[in-house]
């Protein structure tokens, strides 16, 4: 074999891509119980007491007392609370990670769910731009959550798990299997450590018993082994390292346009799983695929389709002949097993054309042959005559011609001319006509010139007697160059026809992404795909895109089409499933149409219909990879329209915001101004002006000096602007200097503080919580029923330290007690409603979020009236063993 020790630009180019990305370590499990979470741990614990920077993310211990312990001398980021259906549910805090920016975050259960209004839907996205912040991820999953491993475990379990994880993140993380027995992990389950005991019972007798046990196991090793041997190819083609390397079996499989080929791919499909091996199916693509007719590409559509829906990949490779073709690609996949078929072929015809079984058991040493005999058929008609065999009548005129110019050229300069330089002019029909029109053409050349030769100039002449023996080989030699020179120019129109497709699929491609990246606009875009598919295949097309009511045509190339009921269900079925459906494929293939979803990662753009006018397959078998190339380009640019339709919605959000907060900013310098005169023309008429006039003035001129300060506190939180000071804060001092700084505005009610002086310290803003508390007494003092008393209660329960500042007043509307704390939301019908700007709750929800806190607005359940409470988590409390380092 010639290996071919270059380095493979594709597998550099993804290594460079790689350069800056944090790796991704996963310990991969087949059933909960098994140990991932714990493993993860003691690996980073390690990593940790080696000086490495990590962090814990999440971490699920389930209460189990051993996996509690490993978390025990790590940070952990706080998580962040998101309200959701009246609860509060704790996730993984992205930006805060981000922010810390350690070396290595611990993110157990990879395919969990995030809650409604993260910012990504599930947490492996939240890995993955951990991943592009450089930030190393070891991370957690079972073999049930693998995408394509999904549906194999609901067969045999009958339990299908609805969070998922795409297969790519796992194929470019480092996998650890931690593995234990089924019996240690039955044990286990009945000892009480993986579920509580009346779950145990119920778990015992249905997913964990001992065969889903011992399937999961098997799959789960499997599935690491494939990852390990992708990886470790990767790696050697990186490197341009020739050979096999043979640490798993890869399988290959020729295929070809016979009937035969059907069972050669069902047989590779047993070899496969008998081995529990990959396996391709590729076709080489000769220049005697020109020949074919409609009967063979539909044989060859069907034994690819066969091929995909066993489980194996596909691929076509142009080759000059079909024993390079697989010498080179076997040798690009490192195959270790290559089945071909054997024909019942003459001795003559082998001797002529050679055997592809015996070059390949030849010249591939380091691959083991199946020969496996080919199914009795007959091969389909072709579709055209194949002229090529036997030469064009008009390249046999064109050759009669020129050895009749020769031979007159050489008679009128005979006198000047010997034998030698005749015979030497009678080589130029013999190469043009090989050249020109093929090896038959080319021999006939060479007998007509031999012919001529020995009439007109070998004496005795005017006849075909030969009397000198040297003159024939005069004759054999110019049989010779015939024969050789057609050779070499069909192997050298081969090459050129083969190049010539490449490059008509290179300029196709090239054409069709140039006529799309000039436009933006979807509906334009979907218009431009139509034509340019229909105009380079011949056929119908349309695009389909969801809408609520179902799937509508979005473009076609015509406005003749016809979509039956037939056809929609087919689209349908392409858009849900993300596989192709209709004709020509082994979904509704009734249909007249063929559908082929244009999907961007795990999302389905929209659907492409192509058919014919005079019906048949819409796409040859030799068309496929040029329509697939397509489609991918169809998909980017579909991708790249919709992306850019989602940033002009975020940009006018932005500039709405930007306008918002020009606006905030422009009204308070405005008002800044008279209020600093107000205020100061206060304090002068204390001389002449009666006392409760003055207290009428400095009141009102500190409330709107209040509502001033909220509007540029609102501006600093949306630009981001904030900067804490965080540090040990006495909550009783606390609140007694906020209730001091808003005696005025809370005068006519009682003040009961129920704040316990033994509370611990809270780390925090000192300023910002004064804000916060002034801001939550205000809104009291304004809403509360006159005379009645506020409360300021301090509660330190199960580790979560709550202050309320409570009213008596006609409360919140039920079911919108969140909405309070929106930006310049006053809610009608409530104690909510009265004057002001709607800022002071949802700057205390910004600055409380901002300290690590939460916020929660409630009705009372004893009286009327509302209570609002800052949370603070165990993370912001000040143990009394920190107190040595204050």
């Amino acid at each position: 074999m010639n290996d071919d020790t270059r380095p493979s630009p594709e597998a550099l180019l993804r290594q460079a891509s790689q350069e800056g990305r944090g790796r991704l370590k996963i310990f991969l499990g087949a059933a909960p119980g098994v140990g991932k979470t714990y493993e993860m741990l003691s690996e980073g614990a390690e990593r940790r007491r080696a000086g490495v920077d990590v962090v814990i993310g999440v971490v699920e211990t389930h209460g189990r007392v051993e996996t509690e312990a490993l978390t025990r001398g790590h940070e952990i980021v706080p998580r962040k609370a998101i309200p959701y259906e009246g609860r509060t549910l704790d996730e993984m805090d992205l930006d805060a990670i981000l922010e810390r920016a350690p070396t290595l975050v611990l993110v157990d259960e990879l395919a969990h769910t995030n809650a409604p209004g993260s910012r990504h839907p599930k947490r492996y996205q939240d890995v993955e731009e951990l991943l592009a912040a450089g930030i190393d991820v070891y991370s957690t999953i079972n073999i049930q959550h693998i995408e394509s491993l999904n549906d194999v475990v609901a067969s045999f379990t009958r339990v299908r798990v609805r969070e998922t994880v795409p297969d790519s993140i796992v194929e470019a993380a480092e996998i650890e299997v931690v593995d234990i027995p089924p019996d240690e992990l039955i044990e286990r389950l009945k000892a009480g450590k993986v579920y509580l005991p009346q779950e145990a019972t119920r778990a015992l007798s249905h997913f964990f018993s001992k065969s889903n046990l011992s399937a999961l196991r098997e799959l789960a090793l499997r599935r690491a082994a494939q990852a390990v041997d992708a990886q470790m190819l990767e790696h050697v083609r990186a490197l341009g390292v020739g050979g096999t390397w043979a640490g798993g079996e890869r399988i290959v499989v020729a295929i070809s346009e016979l009937p035969g080929a059907l069972g050669l791919v069902r047989a590779t499909k047993r070899i496969a799983d008998a081995m529990h091996a990959p396996w391709t199916a590729v076709y080489i693509e000769t220049p005697r695929a020109q020949t074919f007719g409609e009967a063979e590409h539909r044989q060859l559509a069907a034994v690819f389709n066969l091929a995909t829906q066993l489980g194996g990949d596909v691929a076509t490779v142009p080759a000059t002949s079909v024993v390079d073709g697989l010498k080179t690609f076997t040798t690009e996949a490192r195959a270790t097993q290559l089945v071909v078929g054997k024909s019942s072929r003459s001795r003559w015809f082998e001797l002529r054309h050679g055997s592809v079984v015996d070059q390949m058991v030849r010249e591939t040493p380091g691959i083991a042959v199946h020969v496996l005999p080919m199914e009795a058929g007959t091969a389909a008609p072709t579709g055209r005559k194949r002229t090529g065999d036997w030469g064009s009548k008009a390249g046999y005129a064109w050759t009669t011609a020129m050895v009749a110019g020769v031979t007159g050229v050489a008679s009128a300069l005979f006198h000047i001319l010997n034998l030698g330089n005749v015979a030497l002019l009678y080589l130029l029909p013999v190469m043009a006509a090989a050249s020109l029109f093929g090896l038959r053409t080319g021999l006939f050349a060479g007998i007509a010139s031999s012919i001529a030769y020995n009439f007109f100039f070998l004496p005795p002449t005017g006849t075909l007697t030969i009397n000198n023996p040297e003159n024939v080989i005069s004759i054999l030699v110019l049989l010779g160059i015939a024969f050789v020179t057609s050779q070499l120019t069909s192997r050298v129109r081969a090459q050129a026809d083969i190049a010539a497709a490449s490059a008509r699929t290179n300029a196709a491609l090239a054409g069709f992404l140039r006529q799309l990246t000039s436009l933006n606009e979807p509906v334009a875009l979907a218009r431009a795909i139509c034509e340019e598919i229909g105009r380079l295949f011949g056929v119908r097309a349309v695009i389909l895109v969801a809408e609520d009511t179902g799937l509508a045509v979005q473009a076609a190339n015509g406005a003749d089409y016809r979509l039956e009921t037939m056809e929609m269900a087919a689209a349908q079925w392409a858009y849900d499933s993300g596989a192709p459906a209709g004709r020509g494929s082994s979904t509704l293939a009734a249909s007249e149409w063929f559908f082929q979803p244009l999907r961007s990662g795990e999302r389905t753009l929209a659907v492409l219909g192509l058919a014919r006018e005079a019906g048949g397959d819409p796409v040859r078998s030799d068309q496929l990879p040029l329509l697939m190339s397509l489609v991918d380009q169809a998909s980017l640019v579909l991708e790249r329209a919709r992306l850019e339709v989602e940033m002009r919605d975020v940009d006018a959000v932005r500039e709405r915001d930007r306008l918002r907060q020009a606006l905030l900013s422009s009204v308070s310098h405005d008002l800044r101004t008279p209020l600093t005169s107000v205020m100061a023309a206060a304090g002068e008429l204390h001389r002449g002006v009666t006392p409760e006039l003055i207290d009428t003035i400095e009141t009102e001129a500190a409330r709107l000096n209040r509502f001033v300060g909220n509007l540029l506190d609102m501006a600093r939180v949306e630009a981001g602007a904030l900067r804490l000071r965080l540090e040990p804060t006495d909550l009783t001092d606390a609140v007694a200097g906020a209730v001091h700084d808003t005696k005025r505005v809370l005068e006519g009610h009682a003040i009961e503080l129920d704040v316990a002086p033994n509370l611990p310290l809270v780390r925090v803003d000192p300023q910002l919580l004064h804000h916060c508390l002034l801001n939550l007494l205000d809104n009291a003092g304004r809403y509360a029923d006159p005379g009645t008393p506020i409360v300021v209660r301090a509660e330190h329960r199960f580790g979560l330290l709550r202050l309320s500042v409570i009213d008596q007043g006609p409360g919140l509307p039920p079911g919108r007690e969140k909405e309070v704390f929106e930006t310049f939301r006053r809610l009608e019908g409530s104690d909510r409603a009265i004057g002001g700007t709607g800022l002071g709750l949802a700057i205390v929800k910004a600055f409380a979020e901002a300290m690590g806190m939460s916020v929660e607005a409630s009705n009372r359940e004893d009286l009327t009236g509302a209570q609002f409470s800052l949370c603070f988590p165990v993370a912001l409390l000040v143990r009394e063993t920190d107190g040595a380092n204050l």
